[in-house]
């Protein structure tokens, strides 16, 4: 992936906007300008040119950005695509890069360079794929945790639930939690039913039985940060079966726990002055003859009663349980992350998470994060008109709402009524998935949000 050897030799790698081209060019030799020239190269976004060398080897290559303004605003995905489209060998960026411009063409380049394959058979072929000498003034440190975070939250979304069930995920948890120095504890199975009854409700039916993660790391006296992820390995909907085309990614339903611990992998591993607390509750949405009921009354552990309108809404069932456990402290931050709604995606699609939040101040500043890193997010209404929609006539709220309009904003009123102590809470309603090829980007999982809230982190208590 990466070069440490400042003694290879290296190929030239340059990066050219559109509106600079025709200067670039006139620095460069007549070669080079006849064989852009027959290659039609215009400096669009992605398009990469590979330059002849002497013999039959590569000479450099220039790669277009499109119309970026300024190379400030260089984005991870500028350059995520290279590692697999450039032939073998060491390749440097020929321009000079600013500092956090150095560390996305990195990051960049390390995203781009994940490979799930564990379902392959092993190749014999040697490695002759492309690395990159560490651009000057990169931050290194950074690139390689936040790549190895993402990686890990990858690989944890790509694998079938048939290997990665409530268990497997504790698992890894557990692991993560003991190499960073904090402690996991669990309560499984019958053990939720007092505590956390809502989350013992939606599991029970599996095999594997559900569980709740609380992970916790660092020095009680710090300011303390409280992060939630969905932990649903498999959803079938539950009795409210799914559609075959609806089951077929719900391996994902996870998403919102992967980004969590990628965050919290983060925090720790950069030794953030925070008291960190993770809570995941891990469940597969199942059928069986125990399996939670359309109608049925669930009692959470905030002391509210909900019906089950619907057994597909159950991310936010066992999320109300862990959001209460969550709130009773009073964290200075609390952030959930999960794969909530359908209606996220009909509304903001794929790539945009829907982002809710209680303080004005604290959305603004992950939004510009997100802005600043290209990890974007949404802002959406808690739009209390809604509120109604969740009532029900036997219990104190509903799961799901008669109506199929606002769908994304109705289940976050919903996890607010299980969030009253806290007065700083954020939802990412996300979708962790790459559903088209994009450079650098295959189809498979994507971590979102993550570098995003990693900086709002480290900006607020770093």
């Amino acid at each position: 992936m990466f070069e440490t050897d400042g003694s290879v030799e290296t190929l030239p790698l340059s990066l050219v906007r559109e509106q600079e081209l025709p200067g670039w060019l006139d620095g460069q030799s007549a070669a080079v300008r006849t064989w852009l020239k027959a290659m039609r190269f215009r400096a669009a976004r992605h398009e990469l040119v590979v330059l002849p060398g002497e013999g039959r080897g590569a000479g450099g290559a220039v790669l277009g950005l499109g119309p970026l303004v300024e190379l400030q605003k260089l984005e991870p995905w500028h350059v995520a695509g290279l590692p697999s489209r450039l032939p073998g060998g060491c390749w440097r960026i020929a321009n000079v890069l600013p500092a956090p411009a150095a560390t996305q063409a990195a990051l960049g380049w390390a995203h781009g360079a994940y490979r799930y394959e564990r379902y392959k058979a092993r190749s014999e072929a040697p490695d002759v794929s492309a690395r990159l000498m560490p651009p000057d003034l990169a931050d290194m440190t950074y690139v390689r945790r936040m790549s190895a975070a993402l990686a890990m939250a990858r690989d944890l979304i790509n694998t079938p639930a048939g290997d990665l069930g409530p268990a497997e995920l504790a698992d890894e948890a557990a692991a993560l939690a003991k190499r960073c120095g904090g402690e996991a504890r669990l309560v499984r199975g019958d053990a939720l039913r007092e505590g956390y009854p809502a989350i013992h409700a939606v599991g029970r039916a599996a095999t594997s039985e559900p569980r709740l993660i609380d992970l916790c790391w660092g020095d009680p006296s710090h300011p303390r940060v409280t992060l939630v992820g969905k932990g649903v390995c498999f959803d079938s909907g539950g009795l409210d079966i799914k559609n075959p085309a609806s089951m077929l990614l719900m391996k994902k339903d996870m998403g919102g726990a992967a980004c969590v611990l990628a965050v919290a992998r983060m925090v720790m591993e950069s030794a953030l002055p925070v008291r960190l607390r993770v809570l995941v509750p891990a469940v597969e949405n199942a059928i069986a003859g125990n399996a939670y009921r359309p109608g049925d009354v669930l009692r959470t552990r905030k002391g509210l009663t909900v019906e089950v309108g619907n057994t597909d809404a159950e991310g936010r069932l066992v999320l109300c349980d862990a959001l209460a456990a969550a709130d009773a402290e009073r964290p200075d931050l609390l952030i959930d992350m999960a794969t909530l709604t359908g209606a996220a995606r009909v509304a903001l699609g794929p790539e945009l998470p829907a982002l809710f939040g209680t303080r004005r101040e604290t959305v603004n500043a992950l939004l510009d994060h997100g802005e600043a890193l290209a990890d974007p997010l949404w802002a959406m209404p808690l739009w209390e008109g809604y509120a109604e929609e969740i009532s029900s006539k036997i219990a104190d709220l509903n799961n799901v709402s008669g109506s199929t309009h606002a769908g994304a904003v109705i289940a976050a009123l919903f996890l607010r009524k299980f969030v009253s102590d806290s007065s700083d809470w954020l939802h990412l309603d996300v979708f962790a998935w790459n559903p088209k090829e994009r450079p650098g980007r295959p189809v498979g999982a994507d971590v979102q949000a993550v570098r995003a809230v990693y900086a709002l982190l480290a900006g607020r208590f770093g």
